[in-house]
């Protein structure tokens, strides 16, 4: 059994607070042929610097930034390496130094991760954070061998070279440890697609009905094609700076605190360990889960559970002084890229007990407005679409999500995804049947970027700070 020495469950100190001012992002759709990857990079770049109502002059601003931070997961697709050179390029940022970051499905969260330590350390005081994937150069099988060569080909590559047949077994497995429903995967399928339907950006929105999901194609036993997000193209940025230089930049600056944790590819043979405790649990409260799990022949995390973002969360929340998840926080965005992805990170990030995932989705207090009593939900999750909805440009993923988390916490849901405008540019029509997706007055949102069957994760936690 694992055992974790106390200077491993060291709480990271950053050296000086960290900031995100603003976010931009292209829409995300399966073939994006009319665009070079430089072209949607600066898509991205330009509304970040021109639609985040900043204090300074798009182009006084650009020139505040020190250090470039990109993401991009494949090469393979765009048969091009070293890409983050042409889009640093492209972008006009050169002489500036730029690093490229690839941790597989987390490779947006670990841009975001490591864009913040710069400023944190004092080596920038102002960074962009630059995230893309061009997946549309190869067909869709090919795509399929190209991202599921970052698995362990000695123990998970066995399980067939596509990701819905590393999940579909661990779908097996938590349904059988937890006794969990197939209607409680499919409801997520249809709560995140939903809210896809209200985004500009979004790839694959639709109004679903669970049994529409349960009756759909079956990808990989028992994950059917509305369960499984698909291989988009697009881009995301964020600017991330000093507590000085945001105030003088916006009037309503985001903290952000950052910490990841990592896990063996080793899916189906990883080693047991105790569960690291996050501020609202206690060892007698999961004295009924090690029982369980010897009577299933289990072992924590086993196939049921993600080590490396309760390891990302336990830091994280030691950082923001988060103690209570599902109180503290008034949104979060999950890495759904399959819908028992998403369910099973509720109980790795505290939002409910292990054991209990299902609970949070059944109750309704995942949504925006519950709707099993017509009241605010505690904590809607993926308001934005998620990857089930709205994309997964692999790159770009992790810093969609943190741009989700900081409009709203800006109050600017409906800025970036109720304007006519912003429909019209991606040459599409806002729904007449369009909603606000908008939290009242949030405070403190979480986003999760998660990587192959948690190999790598990054938990950021941004709040409100004006």
């Amino acid at each position: 059994m694992i055992q974790f020495a106390p200077g491993n469950l060291r709480i990271p100190k950053w050296t000086r607070p960290v900031y995100m001012v603003a976010g931009g992002t292209t829409d995300f759709r399966k073939r994006y042929p009319e665009k070079k990857i430089e072209e949607l990079c600066m898509m991205s770049f330009r509304m970040m610097l021109e639609e985040n109502d900043l204090k300074m002059d798009p182009l006084a601003v650009k020139g505040l930034i020190n250090f470039a931070c990109y993401g991009e997961f494949a090469d393979h697709f765009q048969d091009q390496l070293l890409c983050e050179a042409k889009v640093h390029d492209y972008l006009g940022l050169d002489l500036l130094y730029n690093v490229g970051i690839k941790t597989g499905g987390a490779t947006g969260g670990s841009a975001m991760l490591m864009g913040a330590t710069t400023v944190a350390s004092g080596l920038s005081d102002c960074t962009l954070v630059l995230g893309w994937e061009r997946m549309d150069e190869v067909k869709t099988w090919t795509g399929n061998y190209y991202i599921a060569s970052a698995a362990c080909k000695d123990f998970e590559t066995r399980l067939a070279r596509n990701y819905a047949s590393y999940y579909a077994p661990m779908a097996r497995r938590f349904q059988e440890m937890y006794n969990v429903d197939e209607n409680v995967r499919a409801e997520i399928a249809v709560r995140n697609r939903l809210n896809a339907y209200y985004s500009p950006f979004s790839q694959q929105p639709g109004k679903h009905t669970i049994q529409e999901v349960l009756g759909g194609e079956v990808v990989s036993d028992p994950l059917r094609f509305l369960e499984c997000c698909a291989m988009s193209v697009g881009s995301s940025s964020a600017l991330l700076c000093t507590e000085e230089m945001a105030y003088k930049l916006t009037d309503k600056p985001v903290r952000l605190f950052s910490a990841g944790g990592s896990h063996t590819l080793r899916t189906g043979d990883r080693r047991p360990m105790r569960i690291p405790l996050l501020p609202n649990e206690t060892e007698e409260g999961y004295k009924w889960l090690y029982s369980e799990m010897e009577k299933h022949d289990g072992r924590w995390p086993g196939f049921e559970s993600f080590g490396a973002t309760r390891f990302a969360a336990y830091l994280a929340y030691g950082m923001a002084g988060v103690k209570v998840p599902v109180e503290d926080f008034d949104l979060v965005e999950t890495h759904d890229a399959f819908t028992i992805s998403d369910l099973q990170t509720y109980g790795d990030v505290g939002l409910t007990l292990y054991g209990k995932e299902q609970d949070y989705v059944t109750s309704g207090e995942s949504y925006l407005v519950n709707p099993r009593t017509g009241k605010p939900g505690k904590c809607p999750a993926n308001l934005s679409g998620g990857l089930l909805g709205t994309m997964h440009a692999v790159g770009a993923t992790g810093i969609f999500q943190c741009n989700e988390v900081f409009w709203q916490l800006q109050g600017k849901y409906d800025k970036f995804h109720g304007d006519p405008k912003m429909w019209t540019r991606y040459g599409k029509k806002k729904p007449d049947d369009w909603k606000s997706l908008q939290v009242k007055e949030p405070k403190r949102g979480l986003a999760i970027s998660h990587a192959g069957v948690g190999s790598h994760v990054v938990c950021s936690v941004l709040e409100k700070a004006w």
